[in-house]
């Protein structure tokens, strides 16, 4: 039996597809993953993401997303949106423009926010020009 296709950033339903993948298929996107829980600990961060970010997975995964990994993404526009769908028992699916600053140059970026009440995870997915 083949395996599906690997899911693309915009892919609808993207965090139920992100749910079912595997470490291996995580590291094959051709964008940057990153899987916190409830707590804001990194449950799975992906290759494409650890590159870019010269970030290795084992200095990311364990570690607080917010406060210990990407301060940067710490305010009213990323970590907050999760905050706020959690209380009101609400799913998130937004995609913002960004720019990261935390721990390299200013770079510009696509980010996917994704959560489910139901989910084991909440993303983070990102999308670099070019």
């Amino acid at each position: 039996m083949s395996q599906p296709p690997l899911p693309g950033f915009d892919a609808d339903g993207l965090i139920f597809r992100l749910e079912q993948l595997d470490s291996a298929a995580l590291d094959a996107l051709d964008f940057g993953v990153i899987g916190f829980d409830a707590d804001g600990f990194v449950r799975c961060y992906n290759l494409h993401e650890s590159r870019h970010a010269s970030l290795p997975v084992d200095k990311v995964v364990g570690h607080h997303l917010f406060t210990d990994i990407a301060l940067c993404m710490n305010n009213y526009l990323v970590a907050q949106r999760f905050e706020d769908a959690a209380a009101a028992g609400l799913a998130l699916d937004a995609t913002i423009d960004y720019v990261l600053t935390w721990r390299m140059r200013p770079t510009r970026v696509r980010l996917r926010l994704l959560s489910q009440p139901d989910a084991r995870l909440r993303y983070i997915a990102l999308q670099r020009p070019g």
